[in-house]
């Protein structure tokens, strides 16, 4: 256990938490990470939630602490978090990697920093994919890019979340009312009651579920469900579970499902006015995330302007958003949503994928509708 345990006196002590579900072929190489941290004394907790694939050996073998929870890797993290002893905590997705090893030193020194500024304070660090197949380049940069900007709807799970375990307890741990979104739920909820800080350093991710569903696929539905959380219309997600399916049972990725649902709750549960307003609030989301097309083109020109330099991203924030900040923008930003989504992507996936394959693996994925 003293490979991942630490001993020496007068280090900070940290807890890592770590949900998994069937990742004994991941683990090792995170737990191994975690073994050649510098500078900080280490508790690493496996919140499992369920695995029949060697997953507790593996945890054991390298000196985790292994806790059984509730399936879903809120109520996981959760539980595992009532085992842990040190004063910190640190929640880490089974597919990290940390090849800087200071960086959970360099982090934790940071967020104490800033704790002297604001007491309830979280950080997070910048991502970078790391992948096995080629292609997508962009959006992969596009996607890391975002992850250092620290603005709403951009902070998730795979970035690490590190905060007291003070502020843990005064946020009243992750909402696990969905087996997902507890990563956005609790992120909202502290920049209401505190602040989040990116942390120095870069943590790596894996590319996996990206690769395995299609890299443009996934992130078009991740469009979707952030779409359908930030309106608070959670019977998509009681209705649609392939939304996020466990990693072992992912694959190529089909969306017409997904929007043969949207059209149902169109006819059946919104109804006329109740699409008005769904699709209102959703243009209310696009405008507040206007920045995001115009950083996309300063990734694009990087090669150019070099790197971190975001020229269109500061002119969006200095100077176009007070301009969009009126009811009108709103209502035409969700007449396009409407139109983007239901009039030309919805029957775009429909040409592609074939109703009546779309509609059988709907049903299978215990769809409603």
């Amino acid at each position: 256990m003293a490979d991942i345990v630490g001993t020496a006196a007068g280090l900070p002590r940290l807890s890592v938490i770590v949900p998994a579900l069937n990742e004994a072929a991941v683990l090792p190489a995170l737990l191994g990470d975690l073994a050649r941290q510098r500078g900080v004394d280490l508790e690493v907790l496996i919140g499992d939630g369920g695995s029949v694939d060697g997953s507790r050996e593996v945890a054991q073998s390298h000196g985790a602490v292994f806790v059984v929870g509730g399936r879903g890797r809120g109520a996981q993290m959760n539980e595992a978090v009532t085992s842990a002893t040190a004063p910190y905590l640190l929640f880490l997705h089974a597919d990290s990697r940390l090849e800087d090893p200071d960086l959970l030193a360099n982090g934790l020194a940071a967020l104490r920093r800033a704790e002297k500024d604001h007491p309830r304070v979280a950080g997070h660090f910048r991502l970078r994919f790391s992948r096995r197949t080629g292609g997508g380049d962009l959006l992969y940069r596009y996607m890391e890019a975002k992850t250092g900007l620290n603005r709403p709807h951009t902070t998730n799970g795979d970035q690490g979340l590190l905060l007291s375990r003070t502020f843990f307890d005064q946020l009243g741990g992750f909402d696990d009312s969905l087996p997902f979104l507890e990563d956005q739920r609790i992120a909202a909820r502290i920049r209401t009651l505190g602040c989040l800080v990116t942390l120095p350093g870069v943590l790596c991710t894996s590319a996996r579920r990206f690769e395995s569903e299609g890299l443009y696929r996934r992130y078009l539905l991740m469009g979707i469900m952030m779409g359908m959380y930030a309106v608070g219309e959670e019977r998509f997600f009681h209705r649609a579970p392939g939304v996020y399916r466990l990693q072992e049972a992912t694959g190529q990725l089909r969306l017409w499902p997904f929007f043969r649902l949207l059209w149902t709750m169109v006819r059946h549960d919104w109804g006329a006015a109740g699409t008005a307003t769904v699709f209102f609030r959703l243009g209310r989301l696009v405008r507040e995330n206007a920045w995001q097309p115009l950083l996309a083109v300063d990734v694009c020109m990087q090669p150019l302007l070099g790197a971190g330099r975001t020229p269109l991203l500061r002119f969006h924030d200095r100077i176009l958003a007070p301009f969009l900040n009126f009811r009108l923008v709103d209502i035409l930003a969700g007449l396009g949503c409407f139109c983007g989504y239901m009039m030309v992507l919805a029957p775009i996936c429909w040409l592609l994928e074939g109703r009546d394959g779309g509609d059988r693996r709907g049903r299978r994925e215990g769809m409603d509708g």
